[in-house]
């Protein structure tokens, strides 16, 4: 729904304070009324207003804007009586507030849907936005036909007003909708030529200063168009008006009107692109018109800015970096309005944002990394894109224009973090600067064009109540079990497979390391978000171009080792580093933690074999096995399940070794039972009855565990008692527990 076709919004804003723009409004909105004698309409609408047109117009308003946007009736003529205040003039208004002891609380999408209802009643609406913007004016400006800017003939007050215009640009309003007023025109001030080059808009009004006129208005409470109807100062109203009706009016609200096309003139469109696609050996990819307009306004970009210049002179300062997104939104708006016209406000609105993020950000990719349903993105070549939504893959609609858009935002990524990516090294891992996981791979290993994968970092830090409560992932029982181990000092192993959110549990166990702890991380890319002050945080660098200087996982444990850290924390231990990780939990650094990929936790002792025999040391696989017998307490099975779901399959505790084999006892364990009608699969988390054997050493340290926890039917949790250092519950009579066979795992196997 928009303003009715046969009326006009006309909005007035003030290009600084005390410029005169509330004057300005209500005799312009006379001279409306008397020049064109039709219905009109004056509303106060400044979030600073303390009812200047109630004194202006001498009129206290029957009811506020804020008392008209919650109108609950339908707008009628009968209903006008008891929402709009006559003037004897004829002229209607609507005021911000009723006295200046109230400030305007405009409900701002209510009170916009009743004015579009109100301008079948009226031919024009004149509306005093003030001279701050926000977004009720914002929607107000998208339905008017004009927008009057009133400043004043001083150098101050044009500077000013320039910065309103550049703020108004950026904030994707069309520039043609500019109309600038010079209001207290005087022989000593600048001409309005001048303005009108400084502000590259054009005058269509100057209203000759004259304080005793205005005095008198004021003090008699009627506007001056309507008392002294011949004076110099009326005259240049009426002008004002006569320009407006003649013509600009009806050219200007087309500006902000979509320009609809035939089914023809599509059709016609679209052929003659798939045919200019075919012959240019394009992958039968047809540019929309829009689309080819953003390439051009782009490519006039470059030429008027040096974006990679500016964008490395930021060096990731905030304020540096909000300068240049609005020094280049300005650019992109003045390109929109002059290669772009005939654009609808939408258009033009889509036009800017999307150029302005393939100039400054990820381009197509922003909207996705906005949206909190979307968990990973994968983008295969420009033309497909695929996201996960709730554990589903299904393919985006957004494209990027070419693959040289997408080696663009490849190279952006990369670049602040001293990576690269070319033909001598066509992969890299990187991360944004929220921490989400970035790799690509470009040609030749990537035959189809550029291959992108962005692991979305949440935006709100997921805890362990949320993988109990919101994503039923495990139960209390197990939350808190966990939670002591970690307390505790216990090595941590997480294990699953690729995308189970291996990295997420390991951020949320983390939080449960005390904070009078150092801890020292150590990441491919820098994903963990720890809470606790005393962290340091290391990450691997790639060899430069020479092929020097590179610093891998191992190098940095070996390092941290050096640096007194109470516990070590690995993103993921994929190679030879597993065995000084080991090494490191062996020799006084409990309570480190790491992840490993495998799908059981009897392959997660397989799969830390392998990685130790990786290191090249030439150990026997008995010394192998010995070194994760000694060093690693507990394995964490983290599955992502057929519908999408994430659950905790198993809490595995490694017991010890007997001869050559690896002994473990599985904790607690999902049982899959089966789906639901909508496919979800239901089964339940059982306690399999076996005791812990580091709950002894737990209870000699004064953290007592009900031993009820480790059977199906227990429903006691630990909790903490006052009387002790750590969680501590009181403990029932002990039930006599059958210790059971304990399972043995030879050559890393069950």
């Amino acid at each position: 729904m928009a303003i009715n076709p046969n009326s006009h919004l006309i909005c007035v804003l003030g290009g600084k304070g005390g410029v005169g723009k509330s004057v300005f409004a209500a005799n312009l909105a006379c001279a409306f009324l008397r020049e064109m004698r039709a219905p009109t309409l004056l509303i106060d609408l400044d979030v600073k207003s303390c009812g200047d047109q109630n004194i202006i117009t001498g009129l206290r308003p029957i009811k506020t804007v804020t008392e008209v946007a919650q109108f609950q009736g339908a707008i009628n003529p009968n209903s006008l009586k008891v929402l709009v205040t006559p003037h004897s003039s004829g002229l209607h208004y609507i005021g911000a507030v009723s006295s200046p002891d109230y400030r305007p609380e405009i409900p701002g999408e209510l009170f916009r849907k009743q004015l579009q209802q109100m301008s079948q009643f009226y031919s024009y609406i004149i509306v005093d936005i003030g001279s701050e913007i926000e977004d009720i004016h914002l929607g107000l400006i998208e339905d008017a036909s004009s927008l009057l800017v009133v400043t004043t003939p001083d150098v101050l007050t044009i500077n000013q007003t320039r910065k309103a215009l550049n703020d108004l640009m950026a904030a994707t309003v069309p520039g043609d909708l500019f109309q600038i007023i010079v209001n207290k025109m005087a022989r000593n001030g600048l001409a309005p030529q001048s303005i009108q080059q400084s502000l590259r808009r054009p005058v269509i009004g100057a209203i000759p200063q004259d304080d005793v006129l205005t005095f008198q208005a004021l003090q008699s409470s009627t506007p001056f168009v309507i008392t002294q109807p011949n004076s110099p100062v009326t005259g240049a109203y009426h002008a004002v008006v006569r320009k407006l009706t003649g013509g600009i009016l009806q050219k200007l609200k087309a500006v902000t009107r979509p320009k609809l096309k035939t089914k023809a003139e599509t059709s016609d469109g679209v052929s003659q692109l798939e045919s200019s696609n075919k012959r240019s050996g394009s992958k039968n990819r047809s540019l929309t018109p829009l689309t080819q307009l953003k390439m051009t306004i782009h490519n006039e970009l470059i030429k008027e800015m040096d974006l990679k210049k500016d964008l490395m002179n930021t060096k990731g300062d905030p304020s540096k970096e909000k300068e240049l997104k609005s020094k280049t939104m300005q650019v992109i708006s003045q390109l929109t309005d002059r290669l772009g016209q005939g654009l609808s406000r939408d258009e033009r609105s889509r036009v800017i944002k999307e150029v302005l993020d393939e100039s400054l950000g990820l381009g197509p990719l922003e909207s996705l990394l906005t949206d909190p349903k979307v968990s990973e993105i994968m983008v295969n070549g420009c033309d497909h894109i695929y996201v996960e939504r709730s554990g589903k893959l299904t393919l985006s609609e957004v494209t990027f224009t070419s693959n040289i858009q997408l080696r663009n935002v490849i190279e952006r990524i990369v670049t602040p973090l001293g990576r690269r990516i070319d033909e001598k090294t066509p992969y890299v891992d990187a991360r944004l600067q929220d921490g989400s996981r970035v790799n690509a791979v470009i040609e030749p290993l990537s035959l189809d064009g550029p291959a992108l994968t962005i692991r979305k970092f949440p935006e709100e830090r997921i805890t362990i109540d949320d993988y109990v409560d919101r994503f039923g992932s495990m139960t209390r029982p197990m939350a808190d079990f966990l939670k002591i181990c970690v307390e505790q000092g216990l090595n941590v192993i997480i294990s699953g497979g690729t995308g189970t959110g291996k990295t997420t549990l390991l951020n949320v166990l983390s939080g449960f390391i005390p904070s009078n702890e150092r801890i020292i991380t150590v990441e491919d890319a820098a994903e963990l978000q720890l809470k606790q002050e005393h962290v340091v945080r290391l990450e691997t660098r790639p060899s430069n171009m020479e092929g020097e200087g590179e610093v891998t996982i191992r190098d940095l444990i070996r390092n941290s080792l050096r640096m007194r850290p109470d516990r070590i924390i690995v993103g993921e231990c994929r190679d030879g580093a597993a065995l000084d990780m080991l090494s490191a939990m062996n020799t006084g650094h409990d309570g480190s933690m790491t992840t490993v990929h495998a799908n059981t936790p009897r392959e997660g002792i397989s799969r830390l074999e392998t990685l130790c025999l990786m290191a090249g040391m030439e150990l026997p696989v008995k010394a192998i096995r010995e070194q994760i017998a000694g060093a690693v307490n507990l394995i964490v099975q983290i599955s992502r399940l057929s519908d999408g779901t994430r659950k905790i399959k198993s809490l595995t505790e490694v017991v010890g070794i007997q001869g050559d084999t690896v002994t473990l006892q599985e904790i607690f364990r999902f049982k899959e039972e089966g789906f639901d009608k909508n496919r979800k699969i239901i089964g339940q988390f059982q306690a399999m009855g076996l005791i812990p054997t580091f709950i002894e050493k737990f209870e000699q340290r004064g953290i007592k565990i009900p031993r009820n926890l480790f059977t199906s039917n227990g429903e006691t949790t630990p909790t903490k008692n006052s009387t002790s250092s750590g969680p501590v519950a009181q403990v029932p009579k002990r039930p006599e527990f059958r210790r059971p066979s304990i399972k043995k795992v030879s050559g890393g196997g069950e």
